[in-house]
């Protein structure tokens, strides 16, 4: 009983810190800082990364419970879950927009595009099936480390192994769910990532 109620503590812990909008925070405060030269580009990032990101998804997810529009903090009902994705993509856009506006590096641009368009595969797949976003939000920031840094980031797989492990526990998905959300997350974000770079290298 005992280790049952700690097994369920920190899955709840692991699926709450390590939610999708923890890893761009994250990741583009990495990017800004390896790739950008310009003091005035690497707070624009960061604040860009802040706002539309982390803190607006995060809010508008808030507002939306206490609305009462997503039963509860998994948001284990798929159909709730479509609005605040499109809303985020909103977000997304005004985030990109103001990057290429600002000549941010490609490799940003590049990562900050994949969520526009992950999340719209999410709502399309979300018609029909509840795929892991946790699962899709972090194994898409493990696949820009891998494009980044190479075989060195292999060992932070491990934290797919922990939200797909606390994602199960807590009956949030199943096993299936959450090999398909981070199987196509990396897949996606690679893939998307070697072809946006590949366009801008070759011009």
């Amino acid at each position: 009983m005992m280790q049952n109620s700690i097994r369920h503590r920190v899955a709840r812990v692991i699926s709450t810190l390590l939610v999708p909008p923890s890893f761009p925070l994250i990741l583009f405060t990495l990017f800004a800082f390896k790739y950008e030269t310009d003091p005035h580009k690497i707070l624009l990032l960061v604040l860009v990364t802040i706002t539309f990101s982390f803190s607006f998804p995060i809010i508008l997810f808030i507002i939306l419970r206490k609305m009462g529009r997503i039963v509860n903090s998994d948001a284990t009902i798929k159909e709730e879950r479509t609005f605040p994705f499109i809303i985020s993509i909103l977000f997304y856009v005004v985030g990109i927009l103001i990057l290429i506006k600002a000549q941010i590096n490609i490799i940003s641009i590049a990562f900050w595009f994949c969520y526009i368009s992950n999340t719209i595969f999410i709502i399309i797949i979300n018609k029909y099936w509840k795929i892991s976003a946790h699962m899709m939000g972090a194994a898409g920031p493990f696949a820009a480390v891998c494009f980044v840094y190479g075989l060195s980031a292999l060992p932070f797989i491990i934290i797919l192994f922990m939200i797909g492990w606390s994602r199960i526990y807590l009956k949030c998905h199943n096993i299936y769910q959450v090999l398909a959300g981070g199987l196509l997350g990396f897949t996606s974000t690679l893939l998307q990532m070697q072809f946006i770079t590949g366009i801008f290298n070759a011009r």
